[in-house]
């Protein structure tokens, strides 16, 4: 039993008596009398609110947590609770033992339940890392009829939890590349654009006549030309660096995170444009090696396969990561480097491997960058010590730029954007190049 605060307010009213009785008894009474019926008042409010405590038991409320699912990193994930009212109104303060590492919109959750009515009651939760979690029981606290006390207990709900990489922003971007390929949301066909045939369509103003397709045309007795799409079943080929760099960690998650979700969410997309995709995680060697295969299946086993990983505070080999991957990989393909870079000095390694995937292969450079450096770099400030962190920060940013400029003139493709958004430029960038047919 837990005292309401109206059940403190009455033994404060107790007190109050104290002096009042000692003013209307007898003065040999007088502290003995009020003492007594201070004391005599008092219990009877305690013995009321256990008796009323007591009552809730034949009237608790019902809670099932509904089975928790695969968690995402770095999301707002819904916990759903169901609640049975008992034969009566009441009032209920739930508290879900969730683990202790996540973030929660709502530690204690009231509210009044109606008598035998359902419903669920959802709040979220956000893990900032990977792996598996105890989640305990479910502590509630229902008022009694008189509102004299808590009745608390717990219901046992205990279950061990896993922490994915981000599943949610992996089911909505299959949803939007399935209504891409289905026509939901409408892509144009560029004419000449690709090299696979795609359909034939009348000829009209702008259309290049080296497309016109003469032979359709005699048949038809009228121009027509012909739609080319990108080539299908190219490879593609990712390398996630987990070194000493991809440690740190950005608005709550390491840059390894963000860097999985981006790796993830490519070959998503890479299988749903009938890529072959392969994966390969490397420190100062290949850690983990995934074959190219094509086919939805191959992003479960690419999920099943990198989650268990975490990054390690040793320093990558890139030029040994991407020896081990062009022997491994001997056709031409779209190599994804996903890593972060300082400047060209730092980063004379990385700048010296990508240079050798030129041009058999097409290299493509990702680095993730800390939006906090860019929002010190555009911060402006009159304090001596702000100007000297953001003349360092915008220092850090220009000797970024020098080092793209070096990819670039090697023939790299590069692409430097913060790590909380390098999954959506990343495959922004990647269906462009094959709507180009770059590869």
């Amino acid at each position: 039993m837990i005292p309401s605060r109206r059940v403190y307010e009455l033994l404060i009213l107790g007190v109050a008596i104290v002096p009042l009785m000692a003013a209307v008894l007898n003065p040999e009474a007088r502290l003995i009398g009020s003492l007594a019926t201070a004391v005599v008042f008092n219990g009877v409010v305690l013995g009321l609110a256990f008796w009323d405590s007591r009552r809730v038991k034949a009237q608790r409320i019902q809670i099932t947590r509904q089975p928790l699912q695969r968690l995402s990193i770095g999301r707002d994930n819904p916990v759903v609770l169901s609640l049975q009212g008992g034969s009566r109104d009441s009032e209920v303060q739930i508290s879900d033992a969730y683990p202790g590492e996540f973030w929660v919109s709502k530690q204690v959750l009231q509210l009044p339940i109606a008598a035998n009515s359902q419903q669920d009651l959802t709040y979220t939760v956000t893990p900032f890392r990977r792996g598996e979690y105890q989640w305990g029981d479910v502590q509630v606290r229902q008022l009694s009829p008189w509102k004299l006390a808590w009745d608390d207990w717990k219901i046992p709900q205990s279950q061990t939890v896993a922490v994915y990489p981000d599943l949610l922003g992996l089911r909505s971007l299959a949803i939007r590349l399935a209504l891409q390929s289905t026509g939901a949301v409408r892509q144009l066909r560029r004419i000449g654009m690709g090299t696979e045939f795609a359909e034939l369509r009348d000829y009209g103003t702008g259309d290049d006549p080296r497309l016109i397709d003469w032979k359709a045309t005699a048949r038809r007795s009228h121009p027509l030309v012909r739609v080319l799409e990108p080539e299908q079943e190219q490879t593609l080929m990712i390398l996630l660096d987990r070194g000493r760099l991809m440690t740190a960690r950005v608005k709550g998650m390491s840059r390894f995170d963000w860097g999985l979700n981006a790796t993830l969410s490519l070959a998503l997309a890479g299988l749903n444009r009938g890529d072959r995709v392969g994966v390969a995680v490397f420190d100062r060697e290949i850690h983990t090696w995934i074959p190219p295969e094509r086919g939805q299946h191959h992003l479960s086993r690419l999920i099943e396969r990198l989650t268990p990983i975490q990054p390690a505070l040793l320093e990558p080999d890139y030029i040994g990561a991407v020896t081990a991957m062009a022997k491994q990989q001997t056709r031409r393909a779209l190599i994804v480097l996903i890593t972060d870079l300082i400047d060209a000095t730092a980063s004379a390694e990385l700048l010296a491997a990508m240079g050798r995937l030129t041009p058999r292969y097409l290299p493509f450079c990702v680095a993730l960058r800390d939006p906090q450096v860019d929002q010190q770099a555009n911060t402006p400030t009159q304090e001596i010590e702000g100007a000297y962190a953001r003349s360092v920060a915008l220092d850090l940013l220009a000797q970024r730029q020098v080092a793209f400029a070096n990819l670039k003139r090697k023939g790299v493709l590069v692409l430097d954007a913060p790590a909380d958004k390098i999954t959506e430029q990343l495959v922004d960038r990647y269906l462009l190049l094959k709507a180009r047919n770059q590869l």
